[in-house]
C-alpha cells in the first residue's frame, strides 16, 4: 500500500467530511448539554462543579495537542528519546503546581489567576501579566491548531481542491458555536472525548506496526537502532539532561501554572485537594503518553526502514505520511479521527481563556456594574473577536512555513511566558513592590535581552548553546528589573 493516492481514492470526499461534520455535532450536543440552565459565571468557572479525574483525563489531550501527535514522532531518528528528559521536568513541574500554585488560586477564590497580580502589585502588573499570557496563549494555541490543519490540508484536502483559508475558517467556525455558550462546563467534558480518540489512535497505530512487515522482532530492533537514547550528558548540548528537565519544570509552571486555560479547568474543581489529585494523577499519565509517541516515532523509522520506504525531508511530515500513504485505509481514518481530536482541545479551550482574560483582567467585565445580559453580550462580542484573532494567527503560520512547529512553540513559550514567571515569582519570593509605571517595559526588555544574548551565546557564554531554558533566563531579568524598581515593602497575599 504505497501509492500517494491511496487513501483519497478508496476514501470517500463525503464520508470523510460527514464524519468530520459528525464529530462536530457530537461536540455540539456535549455543548448544549453541559450549559443547560447555566449562568453567565458558569463559563468562566464551569460553576465549580467538575469532576477531578475527568479533568485530569482531558488535560492529557489538551497538553499533547497536535504539536506532540505530529512533531513527537518525527523527531525520534535526529534526537533519540532525549525529549523524554523534558517530560520528567513536565511531570515534576506539575507536582509544584499543586503543592504551590493551586492552594494560592483557590484561598484567594480567584476566577482569574492574573488576579494575584493585581491584590499583591496592582492594576498595572494584573493587566501587564494578563496581556503577556493573552499573547503568549494566541501564538501556542494557534500553532497547535496550524499543526493539525496543515496535515489535514496537505494530505486531504488540497487533492479535493478545497485552500488552506477555507479549511482554517469553517473549523473556527465549528469551534466558536460550540464554545460560545458552554464555556469551561463545555470544554471539561469535549478535551475528555477528545483525548480518547487521540490516545486511541496512538495505541492502534503501535499495535498495528508491532503486527505487520515482519516486525515481530521490534523490540530487538528498537534496541539496537540507537534511538531509544534518553541521556544527553553532554553540558554544552541545548539538549543536556539537568538543562532539560530544569526547563520542563518551569515550562510546566508557567504553561500551566501560570495559564489561565490550564488553571481555569482545575479551578473549575469544587475543592482544592480534588484539584491537587487532578494534577498529579494527571502528571503521571502524561508520562506513559509522551513515551508512547516516542516509541510510535522509533517504530515509524523501523517501519519505513524494513520496507523501503522514502520518508519526507520534514520530520512533521512522517507520522502522516505512513498513516495516509502506506498504512491500511481504515488506520489512515484513525489517524484523521486522532488529528481532528488533537486539534479541538487545543483550540477550544484556548478560546475560552482569552476570553475570560480579556473579559475580566482587561475590561473589567464584573467591575463595570453591567446585567449579566449585557455582560453576556459583551463576552460573546470578545469570543468573535478571539476568533478572528485565532485565524488570523493560522494564516500568518501557514505562510510562515516553519520546519520544526515543537521547537518554535517552546521559543515562543520562553519568550512570552518568562515576564509571567518573573511577576509571580518575585510576588512569591520579594516583599518589594515595583514602580508599577516601569513593570511593562521590564517585562518587554527582558525577552529582548535574553533574544540577543541566545543569539550570540557560543560566542559570549565559551559554547554553550541556549535551549529551551530562555524561558529561565527571561525570568531572570524580569525579577531583576523587578528589584531594580522595587520601592514598597508589601507581603505577598497568603
Amino acid at each position: 500500500m504505497t501509492d500517494r493516492g491511496l487513501f483519497l481514492r478508496t476514501m470517500s470526499p463525503m464520508l470523510l467530511l460527514s464524519i468530520v461534520f459528525g464529530y462536530f455535532l457530537l461536540l455540539l450536543g456535549i455543548a448544549w448539554y453541559t450549559s443547560r440552565g447555566a449562568g453567565e459565571h458558569a463559563f468562566y468557572s464551569g460553576e465549580r462543579k467538575s469532576l477531578w479525574w475527568v479533568v485530569a483525563f482531558g488535560m492529557i489531550g489538551t497538553s499533547l495537542s497536535g504539536v506532540t501527535f505530529i512533531s513527537v514522532p518525527g523527531q525520534v531518528e535526529a534526537k533519540s528519546w532525549s525529549y523524554f528528559q523534558l517530560v520528567v521536568g513536565f511531570a515534576i513541574g506539575y507536582w509544584i503546581v499543586a503543592g504551590v500554585l493551586l492552594p494560592l488560586y483557590y484561598r484567594m477564590g480567584l476566577t482569574s489567576i492574573y488576579g494575584y497580580l493585581r491584590e499583591r502589585f496592582g492594576m498595572v502588573s494584573y493587566r501587564t501579566g494578563a496581556s503577556f499570557f493573552i499573547l503568549s496563549r494566541l501564538a501556542g494555541a494557534t500553532i497547535r491548531i496550524f499543526v493539525v490543519l496543515n496535515v489535514i490540508q496537505l494530505f486531504v484536502l488540497d487533492a479535493m481542491g478545497v485552500p488552506f483559508e477555507v479549511t482554517a475558517f469553517l473549523v473556527m467556525l465549528m469551534i466558536v458555536l460550540y464554545t460560545l455558550k458552554g464555556g469551561v462546563k463545555t470544554i471539561v467534558w469535549t478535551d475528555t472525548l477528545q483525548t480518547l480518540f487521540m490516545l486511541g489512535a496512538l495505541v492502534g497505530t503501535i499495535v498495528y506496526i508491532v503486527n505487520h512487515a515482519d516486525m515481530s522482532d521490534w523490540s530487538t530492533r528498537l534496541a539496537e537502532s540507537g534511538m531509544t537514547r534518553i541521556l544527553d550528558l553532554d553540558w554544552r548540548s541545548d539538549g543536556f539532561l539537568l538543562k532539560q528537565i530544569l526547563a520542563g519544570m518551569f515550562i510546566t509552571i508557567a504553561m500551566t501554572g501560570l495559564d489561565q486555560e490550564m488553571m481555569q479547568k482545575n479551578l473549575s474543581v469544587a475543592t482544592v485537594g480534588g484539584a491537587k489529585k487532578n494534577m498529579r494523577v494527571f502528571s503521571v499519565i502524561l508520562l506513559g503518553a509522551n513515551l508512547l509517541f516516542l516509541l510510535l516515532g522509533a517504530l515509524l523509522y523501523l517501519y519505513a526502514g524494513k520496507l523501503g520506504i522514502a520518508l519526507p525531508a520534514r520530520p512533521d511530515d512522517v507520522f502522516p505520511t505512513l498513516a495516509l500513504q502506506h498504512f491500511p485505509v481504515w488506520l489512515g481514518l484513525f489517524f484523521i479521527i486522532g488529528l481532528i481530536s488533537a486539534l479541538f482541545p487545543s483550540a477550544d479551550g484556548a478560546l475560552t481563556a482569552l476570553t475570560a482574560s480579556t473579559c475580566i483582567d482587561l475590561i473589567g467585565i464584573r467591575d463595570r456594574g453591567w446585567d449579566e445580559a449585557k455582560q453576556k453580550q459583551v463576552r460573546q462580542r470578545v469570543h468573535l473577536g478571539m476568533a478572528a484573532l485565532f485565524m488570523a494567527f493560522i494564516l500568518y503560520f501557514h505562510w510562515l512555513a516553519t520546519p520544526s512547529v515543537i521547537k518554535t512553540l517552546f521559543d515562543i513559550a520562553g519568550f512570552t511566558y518568562g515576564p509571567l514567571l518573573g511577576l509571580f515569582a518575585y510576588g512569591l519570593f520579594f516583599k518589594g513592590k515595583p514602580q508599577e509605571r516601569w513593570v511593562p517595559l521590564v517585562c518587554i526588555a527582558a525577552p529582548v535581552i535574553t533574544f540577543f544574548i541566545r543569539a550570540n551565546s557560543e560566542t559570549l557564554l565559551f559554547g554553550y548553546k541556549m535551549g529551551f531554558e530562555v524561558l529561565l533566563v527571561v525570568a531572570a531579568f524580569t525579577m531583576l528589573g523587578l528589584r531594580a524598581i522595587g520601592t514598597v515593602e508589601r507581603s505577598a497575599p497568603r
